[in-house]
């Protein structure tokens, strides 16, 4: 069968796997639901649009993002209201990022009418799989790569781009604890730190786990320069709340334009908080704990939509941070977001999106 506004082919899976699936004991990212949309870029335009079983890719021993690094992804979940309908947050936003991204890594953008048809025709197929537990969700996974079999170093004449999902629950089971890095860098100005794409992650894979290994769960990564200013963590943008006013560092070219932060952000304001994006010194936060005037550290993102941070550790010194309260910000921009986007509190902003 076809979808009515695109010509995407929809072969639907002979069996669902839902059924080996533990929905009330979900680990982030294990199982992947039934279905996954394609489209391959050829001759300078998407092509083959079309919704398959999820299942093993085939490829060359010389594809071209095995070798240079043209492969980006974006980040997005999908929920169920009361109505038991499909909602998607914000996906708009993801897909700006996604052809930010692909524009810096010389790559296509994908269209917005590809974008929306393969992911809405993809999520009404595989609604089942949408979990409806407290704190769980569908997290779905655009991404591209080049694909071309070809070993010169020259951006790839043809790009395959892949919608698959898969139901979660909380990304991190406690408040991480995480670590200011000092000596290592994840992005430099003029490089590509604000796209979402594989090479950001895998430089940051080593450091993390050295980290890791002195018991703390995530880095919290700092200017190239001076290693004096914050940027952002590894699965997370990075937000302060100090003497009541919500602090986080800037945009640039350096740090991710994370959703979930954005979002935070007008949430703030809409409900008269005072918010100040800017550069944000280490100093300045270690200062602030230290008068006892930091009310919360926390990363925000997609995958941890709000997640608090039990302690920040410094020049070999662990500073435990206040324990959340009900009345907190930090718990209280949780629930809204959760609330907001399982259509559970009406929506001033137009986020919510039924698929």
């Amino acid at each position: 069968m076809t979808t009515e506004t695109l010509q995407i082919d929809v072969q639907p899976i002979a069996k669902s796997r839902i059924d080996e699936v533990d929905f009330d004991n979900l680990v982030f990212g294990k199982h992947h639901a039934d279905h996954m949309f394609v489209a391959d870029y050829v001759n300078g335009e998407w092509t083959d649009l079309k919704i398959i079983p999820y299942g093993d890719l085939s490829l060359s021993p010389a594809t071209a993002a095995l070798h240079y690094g043209q492969a980006l992804f974006e980040g997005m979940k999908a929920y169920k209201n009361d109505a038991n309908e499909v909602l998607m947050f914000r996906p708009l936003d993801n897909l700006a990022r996604l052809n930010r991204s692909a524009e810096r890594m010389c790559m296509p953008t994908i269209p917005e009418s590809i974008f929306m048809d393969g992911l809405t025709t993809l999520l009404r197929l595989d609604a089942a799989w949408v979990p409806t537990q407290p704190d769980c969700s569908l997290y779905v996974r655009p991404y591209m790569f080049a694909t071309d079999p070809y070993i010169g170093v020259r951006p790839s004449d043809t790009y395959k781009f892949v919608i698959f999902c898969s139901p979660v629950g909380k990304y991190y089971a406690k408040p991480p604890r995480v670590k200011v890095e000092t000596e290592y860098i994840r992005a430099a100005e003029g490089g590509f730190g604000f796209a979402k794409c594989a090479g950001n992650y895998g430089g940051s894979l080593n450091p993390t786990r050295l980290a890791q290994e002195q018991g703390y769960d995530q880095l919290i990564w700092t200017d190239a320069r001076e290693h004096k200013y914050i940027e952002e963590s590894g699965t997370m943008n990075l937000m302060f709340v100090i003497d009541g006013v919500l602090v986080t560092p800037a945009i640039s070219d350096t740090i991710l334009d994370g959703v979930t932060r954005k979002s935070i952000i007008d949430i703030a304001k809409y409900w008269g908080m005072e918010v100040q994006e800017r550069r944000v010194s280490v100093d300045e936060v270690i200062g602030a704990i230290q008068e006892a005037k930091l009310e919360a550290a926390f990363g925000a993102g997609t995958a941890v939509v709000v997640s608090p941070f039990a302690a920040i550790a410094h020049q070999g010194i662990d500073y435990t941070l206040p324990e959340i309260t009900e009345e907190s910000f930090t718990n209280k921009v949780y629930h809204y977001l959760s609330d907001l986007r399982m259509g559970k509190v009406a929506d001033p902003f137009g986020w919510v999106i039924k698929a």
